[in-house]
């Protein structure tokens, strides 16, 4: 008879190392053209929209240190039309960080490209991104260390969005669980 080795304790990942706010913090600039344009004169909101995906995109890459995918958009506000001609810089960071999941805060900025005065905000957005791995399956991300105390109060504020949207996806789901309960299909 052959001895078994005695069974060994699962052991722990380990724990993956903060890393600063500052450390993936990112601006994309763009000079606005005709072909970015609506039929108003001004440019798309789904151009900029773009713009915010791709700075959050980039930012949540740095910080995850891999591939990462947009997981959901919360308020997009337009602030201010965005006219050809205006340089646009997207300045995105990373405010909070789950087990695999990042919400990236995206400010966007428009100069005229011909002017010296300062770039006016236009939008903000919050995106959350989830880190995937080579199969696409999520995978850990470090936890953001906030550096500053406007960092402090993003990241606080981030805790408050992700708790209105988990409560917000367990009312619908609730709520369609019970019309299905009831009967009515949709």
């Amino acid at each position: 008879m052959t001895e078994q080795a005695p069974p060994t304790e699962p052991t722990e990942l380990p724990e993956i190392p903060g890393k600063p706010t500052s450390a993936s913090r990112t601006t994309l600039s763009h000079i606005m053209t005709h072909n970015d344009t609506n039929l108003l004169g001004t440019v798309h909101g789904g151009v900029i929209m773009k713009l915010v995906d791709d700075a959050a995109g980039a930012v949540a890459g740095r910080h995850s240190g891999g591939p990462a995918v947009t997981a959901s958009m919360d308020e997009m506000a337009f602030l201010e039309p965005v006219r050809v001609g205006d340089l646009v810089h997207v300045k995105a960071q990373v405010n909070w960080t789950g087990r695999t999941s990042m919400e990236i805060g995206v400010r966007v900025l428009a100069e005229r490209w011909n002017e010296s005065a300062p770039p006016t905000q236009v939008g903000s957005a919050y995106l959350v991104f989830t880190a995937v791995d080579a199969d696409g399956k999520p995978r850990a991300v470090p936890p953001v260390l906030p550096e500053t105390e406007r960092d402090r109060r993003r990241h606080q504020e981030a805790q408050i969005r992700r708790s209105h949207r988990l409560a917000r996806r367990r009312a619908i789901r609730e709520l369609r669980e019970q019309r299905a309960a009831d009967g009515i299909e949709d």
